[in-house]
């Protein structure tokens, strides 16, 4: 049996339309030799009125809980069932399964809940007898069977899950964008679809901003060798993403962040070794246990460095201000990701990124790079000119694969 995962976005699945054009993709697959699996979200954005945003609003945005899982869950259950009646009203027999019957299992983090692992056996003993299971996603359950949430953007992390207990040939995750792109087009207008990326790369991309699919789900499909596309629902077009590709071009794509902070400790008068690492862990002990997401790390024996998500220096002062430490901090930085599998054999690529951003005259804060990803921290207010200085100098207007 030759499986397909179907993924529908909460704007591929909000009206008539819409929906028409989604049934068309699963008919497409079925007749291209497929057994399908369809995979939906909650119809609609706020203000639509399963909208999961709107149904937070019921609760006063209160979340995170075993109560808002159940209802938040309702949302994709909702979609799911309209999804499969749709279907079956065009000749295709469909049934619609909540996330726990199509057997995702999670840990009981509600809100939040990582998937430990997926069953799928009420799934294909509907696919054996040519039905569509239509799956609610964004949801499981628990190993008690309490209902969990996945996360915003959580939809995509069913269908890359079940994807892969599936083995399916296709796992196609559809938005209203033809694909990744080589950056933020409300940004750059020369932006192009990424034909191909592999796994590793898109990762990077969700992780450091990119909106076109979830960082989790690409994480997930990364550790389990997972590859997908990202499609557009109309043009049915976007980008592969597999385990490898030819490492043709040292750049794939550029994406940026919103507002963090940028936050330097200069160690004070402790000349103890020892006691500097106390003093460093105690800061990092006390980051931690505020529930503050650090990111960019550097630690060198001028001190240290991070940042930190928002506008946020003034609670980080009073966070570490006892401490026998110089807390400096700059908000209103944006961070800059360079991503590209091929920069780890190209020489020469920091030198090309401190070229383009020198010669738009954009400020270099802070810089950190792995063997995939360079990030740079740039004032906010330039980070559209950086992004665009980047873009431009590694050919990905033109759609070259620039060396």
């Amino acid at each position: 049996m030759k499986v397909a995962v179907l993924k529908f976005g909460g704007t591929s699945v909000a009206t008539r339309d819409e929906r028409a054009i989604a049934y068309r993709r699963v008919r497409d697959a079925r007749e291209a030799g497929f057994a399908a699996v369809a995979v939906v979200s909650a119809m609609g954005r706020r203000p639509d009125p399963y909208a999961t945003d709107t149904l937070l609003e019921l609760i006063d945005g209160r979340s995170a809980s075993a109560n808002s899982d159940v209802l938040l869950a309702a949302g994709e259950l909702i979609s799911a069932a309209v999804f499969a009646d749709g279907l079956c009203a065009g000749g295709i027999a469909a049934t619609a399964l909540t996330g726990a019957q199509a057997g995702i299992v999670t840990n009981g983090r509600h809100g939040d809940a990582k998937v430990l692992r997926v069953e799928p056996r009420a799934i294909l003993e509907l696919l054996e007898r040519d039905i569509v299971p239509v799956v609610a996603g964004f949801q499981g359950a628990d190993e008690s069977g309490a209902v969990t949430t996945l996360g915003r953007g959580g939809t995509d992390l069913s269908a890359i899950a079940i994807g892969h207990a599936l083995d399916a040939k296709r796992v196609d995750i559809y938005t209203d964008v033809s694909g990744a792109m080589t950056a933020d087009p409300r940004r750059v207008p020369t932006a192009r679809t990424i034909e191909r990326a592999s796994l590793a790369e898109m990762t990077e991309l969700a992780t450091h901003g990119a909106k076109v699919m979830h960082h989790k789900a690409a994480e997930y499909a990364s550790r389990t060798n997972t590859a997908y596309s990202v499609k557009g629902l109309r043009s049915d077009r976007g980008t592969l993403v597999e385990e490898r590709v030819a490492e043709e071009r040292p750049v794939t794509g550029v994406t940026a962040t919103g507002r963090v902070t940028w936050v330097r400790i200069i160690r004070g008068d402790i000349e103890s070794p020892t006691r500097r690492m106390e003093t460093e862990l105690e800061m990092f002990r006390r980051v931690a246990e505020a529930a503050i997401s650090i990111d960019q790390v550097t630690i060198n024996q001028a001190g240290v460095a991070f940042v930190v998500e928002g506008d946020r220096g003034g609670e980080l002062r009073r966070l570490l201000g006892d401490l026998n430490l110089a807390v400096r901090v700059r908000e209103g930085c944006s961070k800059l990701s360079i991503v590209g599998t091929g920069m780890r054999d190209a020489p020469g690529v920091v030198h090309r990124v401190v070229e383009a951003l020198s010669r738009a005259d954009v400020e270099i804060i802070h810089c950190t790079d792995s063997n995939v990803t360079i990030s740079i921290l740039v004032p906010a207010d330039q980070v559209t000119r950086a992004e665009s200085a980047v873009h431009e100098q590694f050919g990905l207007d033109k759609g070259e694969a620039a060396s």
